[in-house]
This record gives C-alpha cells, sequence and structure tokens, in this order.
C-alpha cells in the first residue's frame, strides 16, 4: 500500500491505474479511523479493483469556535487499518497542498443545505463540497463511499454530483454502532465515562422513533416529540436539534409519507454528536 502526500503522485497513480482499465474506489475520510470508516473500505475493496482512501482533516469546513486544533490525528494507525483492510493508496496531503495561499474557489450548496446540521455550522457543508469536488477531481473515482451517519451531508453530496454531471457514482453505507447502541464517532473519544454512558440517549431515542414508525405512526411531531422526551430526561444532554425532513431534499416534513430522514444533534458536555435513522 502507498501513502502519498501529493496531488501530483495520486494523479500519476491513478493514470496508471486507469491504463490497465482498472477500476478505482474512494472513501474520503478525516482520519482517526474507526470500524465504521472500515466498513467503507471493505465495501470499496469488494466493489472495486483499486481503494484510495483519503485522510485530512478539511480546515474550511470549521466554524471559528469548533474542534479543528483538538480533531484526533493518527495517520500511523490510519495507515495499518487501511492496508488490513485492503486499500491500494492512502492519500495524506498537508493543508498547504490543498490549498494554495491565494485560494478563492468554493463549492456552494444552497437548499439541501439550509435545515439540520447547516443551521448551526453555516460554513460547514461549502466546506464539504469544496473539498470533496477537489478530492474527485484529484483521485477520479468510479465510485464513492460516504456512511449514512453523516445523512445530510450524504444528500449534499449526491444533489452536488447530480447537478454538477459529476462522473461518479455516490454510494450510501449503512451506520456502523458500538454493542451499545452508541453510533461510532472519532468525536466519541472526546467523552468521559460518564459522557459515554450519557451518550446512548442519541441511539434510544433513533431505536424508539424507529419502533413508532414500523407500528404504524405517520404524524412525525409525535415521533420527534417521545425522541425528545427521551433525549431531555439526561442531565448531560443539550439538544441542538432533532428534526424530520424529505430524505432527498432535507426538506422539513411532518408526516411519514414518503422517504424521511429523522435526524439529531446533541451536545453531550461539550461534545456534539449526530444520529439519525432513514424511513424508505
Amino acid at each position: 500500500m502507498q501513502i502519498e502526500k501529493t496531488v501530483a503522485g495520486v494523479k500519476a497513480q491513478v493514470r496508471e491505474w486507469k491504463k490497465e482499465g482498472l477500476s478505482v474506489g474512494f472513501v474520503p475520510t478525516m482520519g482517526y479511523l474507526h470500524e465504521g470508516h472500515k466498513s467503507l473500505i471493505d465495501r470499496a475493496v469488494q466493489e472495486n479493483d483499486r481503494v484510495v482512501v483519503s485522510v485530512f482533516v478539511n480546515p474550511i469546513q470549521f466554524g471559528p469556535t469548533e474542534d479543528l486544533e483538538s480533531y484526533p490525528r493518527d495517520l500511523n494507525a490510519d495507515s495499518i487499518l487501511c492496508e488490513k483492510a485492503g486499500a491500494a493508496l492512502v492519500f495524506a496531503p498537508e493543508v498547504s497542498e490543498m490549498y494554495a495561499d491565494n485560494f478563492t474557489t468554493f463549492v456552494d450548496t444552497s437548499g439541501v443545505t439550509e435545515e439540520l446540521c447547516g443551521k448551526s455550522r453555516p460554513i460547514h457543508f461549502r466546506g464539504v463540497c469544496t473539498v470533496v469536488n477537489k478530492l474527485f477531481n484529484i483521485v477520479t473515482p468510479d465510485k464513492a463511499y460516504f456512511g449514512e451517519k453523516d445523512a445530510q451531508q450524504l444528500a449534499v453530496i449526491r444533489r452536488m454530483v447530480r447537478d454538477l454531471n459529476m462522473n461518479v457514482t455516490v454510494v450510501g453505507c449503512p451506520i456502523i454502532r458500538e454493542e451499545d447502541g452508541l453510533a461510532k464517532s472519532s468525536r466519541n473519544t472526546y467523552l468521559s465515562a460518564e459522557e459515554r454512558q450519557a451518550a446512548l440517549v442519541l441511539s434510544k431515542a433513533v431505536f424508539a422513533g424507529k419502533a413508532m414508525i414500523a407500528d404504524g405512526e405517520t404524524d412525525g411531531d409525535k415521533v420527534l416529540d417521545a425522541m425528545k422526551q427521551i433525549i431531555s430526561a439526561e442531565p448531560m444532554a443539550r439538544i441542538d436539534y432533532v428534526e424530520m425532513v424529505k430524505w432527498d431534499t432535507i426538506e422539513v416534513h411532518h408526516k411519514v409519507d414518503c422517504p424521511v430522514l429523522v435526524a439529531m444533534a446533541v451536545y453531550i458536555g461539550k461534545t456534539r454528536l449526530i444520529d439519525n435513522f432513514i424511513q424508505e
């Protein structure tokens, strides 16, 4: 497995693969990889001849008060996981390799970015779309893999690919959870033992909401109210949002009469965690 730091190096290697007629899968990450990321790499390895994993903490998707500097990093451990999973190349650029000093070009997507995380993180999706667009241009993958835990991000990337006629298939992959239900996340490392236990209210609310809909409840407000009650009963939890939206457009919706995304962001102490479920 190669570890490549330069854009030119990645482009050269991918060109060689494509000359050989090989398909290329791509898993973009911010590193500190866990079983959730590994599930994406596993899927990519199954479906492609070669797989590239990017490890890059993207500064332009972090707000001024967010955790850019403290975001966990461990390229050595990430590389070991990628190699064991069967990736062919890890792209781990420095910020200066991705963004020149006079960088002024951004990719902005409206509509699907305005609810959920877009409300409380107003620059976030502009940063995500810009870096993913750049990575797609560098890697030129046939398929790219994103986790459904970041469901709004997945919807945003799909819209960007559609609107800009990008020649890549975006593949969504299921949430991977700990045995007790907590969705796997690099930010879980911020939690103390007590906070880690309190964080289970997110998955408890998700499972309760899913069960209500499975039992026939179609009133979105009733589902959301029940979920909010579960979260609010935990003293260490502070709700950013718990919302139901149409899955394709991320528009607020109040009835389970079409595919919907029920998503939440909740602070446990100072750590902001997200979770969701999709009702197709």
